[in-house]
């Protein structure tokens, strides 16, 4: 067979096929003559394969036949039919794909945040480094507590989470380099661990507490989330396995994008509770409950309503429908 001499007689056809596949709202007729133009580029294409093997033109009629296909077999959702498919099966299962890479990101930062506070508290040379001692004492006393409080409550809320959820938008955007998620994490362990230092070495050190956990229970998981998503990003860059590496990256993506919405809307709780509950002068327990129970509600969504999501054949990227047909590798 002449596979170019095929292609110059079959362009019209395959061109027409690919403009009915297109169609929003196909008449009867034209359904018609989409199955029948369907059937005849298939059969073109196992031509194509038995005499060529695979070719650019194979490639091609093999991408319309797949949008023909899924016009054929599918239909598309409403936005709002959309919406719940999100958040019970997309999002859960993206989450759930990254909890172990969540775990070693949270055990690392704890360490990394424990080991600097225990440095610089048990060194004086290094505390004294850090400022006069005057200056320290009233970082301790006064604007470590003060910054929860200088700011009206739904201006300080609103502040946090735009500032922590652009963080974690970066973690994931440039979580292709392998290197922004774990700068961003160890910097901020580094601050958490030197600001703890402070005021333990002043006698603060269930002032710290107090004032941390409540909103930063919810607040650091999420920033742990936003790091193993990019770090799975650059994993799916570096091995692709089978996938071409930009098909493993365009899933990878799509899938941690998913995360970013998810965690845009946690972080949005936590800064609530950061901006309204943390300044509260209420028992340390009972602002540390209620960031326990906000974290605990974002664990089960991750791992129990995640892990029946992944169960049921979600993965967290869009469908076949709307990312379109994958390219199929043999071997």
């Amino acid at each position: 067979m002449d596979l170019d001499a095929l292609t110059s007689a079959r362009r019209g056809e395959w061109a027409r096929l690919d403009e009915l596949a297109r169609l929003r709202s196909p008449s009867g007729p034209e359904v018609d003559e989409l199955v029948a133009r369907y059937r005849s580029a298939s059969a073109d294409l196992a031509d194509i394969k038995t005499s060529a093997g695979r070719t650019p033109t194979g490639d091609h009629v093999s991408t319309l036949l797949g949008r023909a296909r899924l016009r054929l077999t599918t239909t598309g959702d409403s936005p709002l039919r959309q919406v719940p498919r999100f958040f019970a099966q997309q999002l859960p299962a993206a989450l759930y794909r990254v909890r172990w890479t969540t775990l070693v990101i949270a055990v690392g930062f704890v360490a990394v945040g424990s080991l600097v506070a225990a440095w610089i508290a048990g060194d004086p040379a290094v505390l004294a480094a850090l400022g006069d001692r005057a200056d320290l004492e009233h970082y301790a006393e006064n604007e470590f507590t003060d910054y929860y409080s200088e700011n009206p409550a739904a201006d300080f809320a609103g502040l946090v989470w735009t500032n922590n959820a652009w963080i974690a938008a970066q973690c994931v955007m440039f979580g292709i380099t392998g290197l922004w998620p774990v700068y961003v994490l160890v910097q901020n362990a580094v601050g958490v661990g030197t600001a703890a230092a402070v005021l333990f070495a002043f006698g603060r050190g269930d002032v710290f507490f107090a004032s941390i956990l409540p909103h930063g229970l919810l607040e650091l998981t999420c920033i742990f989330v936003a790091g193993a998503a990019g770090l799975h990003v650059f994993w799916a860059w570096i091995a692709p396995g089978r996938r071409s590496r930009g098909a493993a990256l365009a899933e990878a993506g799509r899938s941690m994008a998913t995360i970013v919405v998810g965690l845009v809307l946690a972080l949005a709780l936590s800064g609530l509770i950061e901006g309204f509950i943390t300044r509260q002068p209420w028992p340390a327990w009972v602002k540390i409950g209620i960031g326990a129970m906000a974290l605990g509600a974002f664990l089960a969504y991750m791992l129990v309503l995640g892990r029946r999501a992944v169960r049921a054949g979600e993965t967290g990227d869009l469908t076949e429908a709307e990312a379109g047909t994958p390219r199929l590798v043999a071997g």
